[in-house]
């Protein structure tokens, strides 16, 4: 098994949560995640620890995201709903929850997906995002408290709503 494939056995499930959140869509995550798994494909696999090896994958996630934003940027379309088919929540959780991410700073935004979805530490999101482990720790605060206070209010909402039944 090559360093590549190792990789994608590893980190595949933790870099496609990262791209739902980051993009919001299913059928977008796994274009991006695809995105990223050949430009890891095509590059030399550093030699390193785990830690260090994830920080490497996830910027290069992030810069796939990143490019994706500027080209989405260049050539303006319709504002992506996220799938309710993966999000367990409901639709109107689900948007706020969409909404509140998209308001956050791209860096803070970033830093708490890699931490909340990807389950990076500190030290590789650091890596990734070329800042300090005291940087990651802050902003993670941050996009948490900002969070918390945008989101408040959708889900005492939902909360107070009426109960719905649902079958699985």
């Amino acid at each position: 098994m090559t360093d590549s494939e190792a990789l994608f056995t590893k980190y595949y499930g933790r870099v496609l949560r990262y791209m739902y959140r980051a993009s919001g869509r299913a059928d977008t995550a796994r274009d991006w995640t695809q995105d990223v798994f050949l430009r890891v494909s095509r590059a030399t696999v550093p030699s390193a620890t785990d830690g260090q090896l994830a920080g490497w994958l996830f910027r290069i996630a992030r810069n796939v995201v990143l490019d994706r934003g500027r080209e989405k940027s260049r050539r303006p379309h319709e504002v992506p709903h996220p799938d309710v088919a993966i999000a367990p929540a409901s639709q109107e959780t689900a948007a706020a929850v969409h909404e509140a991410l998209e308001a956050l700073p791209d860096l803070d935004r970033d830093v708490f997906l890699m931490r909340e979805l990807a389950g990076l530490g500190y030290d590789e999101i650091a890596t990734a995002c070329d800042l300090t482990p005291d940087a990651v720790r802050s902003r993670i605060h941050r996009a948490r408290l900002q969070l918390r206070g945008q989101l408040a209010a959708p889900i005492a909402t939902q909360r107070a709503g009426p109960l719905r039944l649902t079958r699985d």
